[in-house]
């Protein structure tokens, strides 16, 4: 009887092993933080999302931490979304963890150009608005930074192609169906939760995308001024026109301030917004220059949709 008990109670142990592993949230690795606020909506409680470029840093140059890259030999599945620092980290990422796929939720998305590299036409920059379809084009260390102006090229795009695709709502219904295809992947037996999820996260992008060209309605071909240009997918959704003041991490020189602030009187822009991973030195010259303001957003932030709703906002606010 006391073997068949040990017996009993090993099946026991075994059982509530099995079922505490199966209760256990899935590991998942993103690179920013609007990836978390996405993978979260699909999955849900079963998910557990961690971050590699912390808030406040800057995803041109990001180099993970030491521990960051231990933390990878749990996780279940990487969800990549092109920017800068996979680019140098992907092969790395991959070898921590050789069994973890990694899943390219920029996959079948068309990139637009970034404007024209650095200030030698002496114009403001602007992002030439593609087609709707997508647009076809060519062309930021475990330390969190913000940039330095004297760094010169440490955020710019390798490639040319802007890569703040999270920006669009549209195409984060592209991201959203690639990370409920990687959740099915690596954990299939949760299928109804990734699916629902993943619905009821389409219908929340319907209404805010139908919200935002609410707010936007009558303002077609309004221009804004930036610093960085982030807002390339955004304007393009909602009809606007972004110009930057910086490109490929150059900022421009006094002259062609000069020429950004007459761009900036002469459409009546009254404003320049800037983001927290960079300097906001240019950004406030040029307000100065046209008696306007210097407004933040956080194309980073980490509630993906207020943020948008708060940028649109005051981006709406803004425009003349």
């Amino acid at each position: 009887m006391k073997t068949r008990w040990l017996t009993m109670g090993g099946l026991l142990v075994f059982l509530w092993k099995a079922a505490a592993i199966a209760a256990s949230p899935l590991s998942v690795v993103v690179s920013i933080e609007p990836q978390r606020y996405f993978v979260e909506r699909i999955g849900g409680e079963r998910v557990a999302v961690s971050v590699f470029v912390p808030a406040g840093a800057d995803p041109h140059s990001y180099e993970p931490r030491p521990r960051q890259m231990t933390e990878l030999s749990r996780a279940a599945v990487y969800f990549a979304i092109g920017i800068d620092f996979e680019k140098a980290w992907l092969k790395k990422i991959a070898a921590a963890n050789p069994k973890m796929p990694i899943v390219a939720t920029d996959r079948g998305i068309e990139k637009i150009a970034l404007p024209p590299h650095g200030h030698e036409s002496g114009h403001p920059h602007e992002t030439a608005p593609p087609s709707s379809s997508g647009g076809k084009s060519r062309r930021k260390s475990g330390k969190a930074h913000t940039h330095d102006p004297a760094a010169g090229h440490a955020h710019a795009h390798a490639d040319g192609l802007d890569p703040h695709i999270w920006l669009s709502p549209r195409l984060v219904k592209i991201q959203a169906a690639h990370i409920r295809d990687g959740l099915l992947a690596v954990d299939p037996d949760h299928r109804p939760r990734y699916e629902a999820g993943y619905a009821a996260f389409l219908e929340e992008i319907e209404r805010l995308d139908a919200e935002l060209r609410a707010l936007f309605a009558g303002k077609e071909g309004s221009r804004f001024l930036v610093f960085h240009p982030s807002w390339g997918y955004f304007a393009r959704d909602y009809g606007l026109d972004q110009r930057a003041i910086e490109v490929e991490g150059k900022e421009p020189k006094p002259a062609q301030l000069e020429e950004l602030i007459r761009f900036a009187r002469k459409e009546g822009i009254r404003a320049v917004f800037v983001q927290p991973q960079f300097s906001t030195r240019s950004a406030e010259t040029v307000a100065r220059g046209i008696e306007g303001r210097v407004i933040p957003v956080d194309p980073l932030a980490a509630d993906w949709a207020e943020n948008l709703r708060r940028t649109a906002g005051r981006l709406r606010e803004a425009l003349p």
